[in-house]
């Protein structure tokens, strides 16, 4: 009758500590306003889920547009600007107008006894050389260069201002960085939010992890990548959770190490909840202990019990003395029990039930 039998193992245990922790979700982020304004629009409520790069909070921002369109027009006056200075530039350089009689300074004569007269006079008068056209058409050029200098400076600055004010509009919309849940709003809509301010918090729920403050003389016990059994709260469920995390620097008023652990998928709950570890003392003496599978537990009420397998193949119903949950669905027993005997897995409704008699056939 029942399952199958198996034997009492050993099991070499030090001592353990039990530790309190917080359920925590995997990634959680505080979605912050990063420009002042009031908030226009918020996308859902506590618990719902969103997918990565969903719109989830934008704040008004009318005065940004009209401050972009503004920019806009001073752009397009910046790119006329060089079109002329250019234009003005080839002018020069092909056509030089400092070599225009009808553009240099005259008597104020008609233009064509301004040119007959004029620059012949002035080049009887004394101490006059004739001048150096060279010099007089490079200052020219460079002139007009500058003013396409100028130009393109005024047209950069635009640029510049129209980048930094579509790059403001953007940090008033808030985007999910990743898929996961709203767990808290902080604002309603028509809130006037200052930079800084917290909006939203958001977290991928789908992985859970346990937060633990652990005594930094029992962070030795502990590495990367290690198994520890858990227990939570919700359901009185024993886990075997997974060290993803250990921090590099203890607390300096606890003295304690702040460590995450893996929990598995499924679990109940979620964040927020209790939960406790149980962290292995290595400078604890440990001890050899019989270890069974938890399957073979019977319960009635509070008080633990196993059905042994006697050398004539009997069921003996035994009281036991449970320890520590282990991982691979195990328990450590404290009494009862001795390593090396046999009870039977998985004990049928019947036999669990089927307390009057020492012996259950």
């Amino acid at each position: 009758t029942g399952g199958g039998v198996v034997s009492v193992m050993a099991n070499q245990m030090g001592a353990t500590v039990t530790l309190g922790g917080t359920v925590v979700p995997y990634r959680e982020v505080t979605l912050t306003a990063q420009i002042p304004g009031r908030v226009e629009f918020i996308a859902g409520t506590e618990g719902d889920w969103f997918k990565e790069k969903q719109l989830l909070v934008t704040i008004d921002v009318d005065d940004l547009l009209a401050k972009r369109r503004a920019a806009v027009a001073e752009l397009n006056n910046a790119s006329s600007a060089i079109q002329n200075a250019q234009i003005q530039y080839s002018r020069e350089l092909w056509s030089p107008q400092s070599r225009s009689i009808a553009r240099s300074p005259g008597m104020g004569m008609p233009s064509m006894f301004d040119q007959m007269f004029t620059q012949p006079m002035a080049s009887m008068m004394p101490g006059n050389t004739g001048g150096t056209p060279w010099v007089d058409r490079q200052a020219d050029l460079y002139s007009q260069g500058h003013q396409i200098s100028q130009a393109q400076g005024q047209y950069m600055r635009a640029k510049s201002m129209i980048e930094e004010i579509d790059a403001r509009i953007r940090d008033a919309r808030s985007i999910a960085p990743f898929e996961g849940v709203v767990v808290q709003k902080l604002v309603e809509v028509g809130d006037t939010v200052q930079p800084g301010q917290p909006l939203l918090q958001y977290a991928d729920t789908r992985y859970l992890q346990i937060k633990a403050e652990i005594p930094a003389k029992l962070i030795s016990s502990l590495s990367k990548g290690m198994m520890v059994a858990a227990h939570l709260d919700v359901g009185d469920t024993y886990v075997d959770a997974r060290v993803a995390q250990i921090f590099p620097v203890a607390d300096p008023q606890r003295h304690t190490v702040t460590v995450k652990l893996d929990l598995p998928q499924g679990v109940p709950g979620g964040p927020g909840m209790y939960a406790e570890v149980m962290v292995p003392d290595t400078s604890a003496r440990s001890d050899t202990v019989p270890v069974i599978p938890e399957s073979a537990v019977m319960w009635r009420g509070s008080l633990p019990a196993v059905y042994v397998v006697t050398d004539d193949n009997q069921n003996q119903l035994r009281m036991v003395r449970l320890g520590n949950r282990l991982s691979g669905n195990r328990v450590s027993v404290l009494s009862g029990l001795q390593v090396g005997e046999r009870i039977r897995m998985n004990p049928s409704s019947r036999e669990a039930s089927s307390w009057a008699g020492g012996r259950a056939k």
